[in-house]
């Protein structure tokens, strides 16, 4: 029986006929996690060349060649949807990030609030995460992950005509809208200190808007909101 071949991301340069060398941990993931062997095929992609299937000359534990063949889905530009979100515990933080990348994001940028439960973060894993996330939901591109920086340089450093939607909790806020902005700012466990409510509440770019009726987990939050922006708009 034929096997489904896997999708790998690599910011290899992909055309017809071209030589990929992967990365060792592909390689490894490859010949002993998946055993796959020379002669089987994978499809390797990137935002810049599309989806491209190509075909394993060599294999080792760790190396892996290469040879592109034909192209199975041209490049598509994604819409921008930009993700701010409070650095929390690492599992709540990988979530996070796995989640966000399977629903499109294409900005991921860590933030630290007076109440962020983490200060330090390991980007490479974090990026590791995102790209593991793009190779299952199918998507072509990866999220840019940006180092984290402080709420109060964020709002500084905003363009003033990009809306920003904030999730409000215990706070007089419309429903969060499909199109409403393209970031989301979520807060960390604990919600925004007052001092920071009062900061985003004077900026004109900032929006605050509800998830819905129930206090959710920052994690929830990130999720929740990322599919309101992106739900479809019916008609009656």
């Amino acid at each position: 029986m034929s096997r489904a071949p896997l999708r790998l991301y690599t910011p290899a340069s992909l055309a017809s006929n071209a030589a990929v060398m992967l990365s060792p941990a592909q390689a490894h993931y490859l010949g002993t996690v998946m055993r796959r062997a020379a002669g089987d095929t994978v499809l390797v992609f990137n935002a810049s060349d599309g989806e491209w299937r190509a075909g394993i000359t060599a294999l080792r534990r760790d190396r892996c060649d290469l040879v592109v063949e034909c192209q199975t889905r041209p490049p598509a530009a994604e819409p921008t949807l930009r993700l701010l979100f409070a650095l929390l515990k690492r599992d709540a933080t990988d979530l996070v990030v796995q989640k966000a990348t399977e629903l499109g994001v294409t900005e991921l940028q860590p933030v630290l609030t007076a109440r962020t439960q983490a200060s330090q973060v390991n980007l490479a894993r974090l990026m590791a995460i995102a790209i593991e996330a793009s190779e299952q939901s199918e998507r072509l591109g990866v999220p840019v992950l940006h180092p984290p920086r402080r709420l109060d340089a964020l709002l500084a450093a905003w363009p003033a005509s990009d809306t920003l939607a904030v999730a409000a909790e215990r706070v007089a806020a419309p429903p969060l809208q499909a199109g409403a902005a393209t970031a989301l700012l979520v807060g960390p466990e604990g919600g925004f200190a007052p001092e920071e409510l009062d900061v985003l509440g004077r900026h004109a770019f900032v929006v605050p808007a509800n998830l819905g009726p129930r206090i959710l987990r920052a994690e929830t939050a990130s999720i929740v909101g990322l599919a309101l922006l992106q739900a479809p708009v019916t008609g009656h």
